[in-house]
């Protein structure tokens, strides 16, 4: 998410994120720079993978990939889950700008995803002895 100015800061920076492990985000939206870190709460390959807010700006924030195979290749799913701070104020900048925002960014970040997940290198993890 380079076009947003997110950059990994901490814990995960490079390569594949694992079950139980996190990542800090700096990024710039809205004008606005903050810190966020994710954790990896569920992690089931190839079938599903759950990140969960675990400090930055939103009030709750959890988000569920979920991969099953298709006649033409895989279909990601997402369920996406996120509360705005700041109460009223927070729901009327989420209705009005917010998640039209948060969309477009998932669509961004889903073709990451997809890159990662049919790259050499996710195979190998997945066939990787335990």
């Amino acid at each position: 998410m380079a076009t947003h100015g997110e950059t990994a800061v901490d814990g995960v920076t490079t390569g594949l994120i694992g079950p139980g492990e996190s990542v800090t985000w700096r990024a710039r939206h809205f004008f606005v720079t903050f810190r966020a870190t994710s954790r990896i709460t569920a992690f089931d390959p190839p079938r599903h993978f759950r990140d969960e807010m675990v400090s930055g700006p939103f009030a709750h924030f959890a988000h569920d990939h979920y991969f099953e195979p298709s006649e033409h290749g895989t279909l990601m799913r997402d369920v996406f889950d996120y509360e705005s701070p700041l109460g009223i104020i927070g729901a009327l900048a989420d209705a009005l700008l917010l998640r039209r925002h948060m969309v477009r960014l998932l669509r961004e970040r889903n073709e990451v995803v997809r890159r990662v997940a049919e790259s050499a290198e996710w195979q190998q993890y997945l066939t990787a002895p335990c």
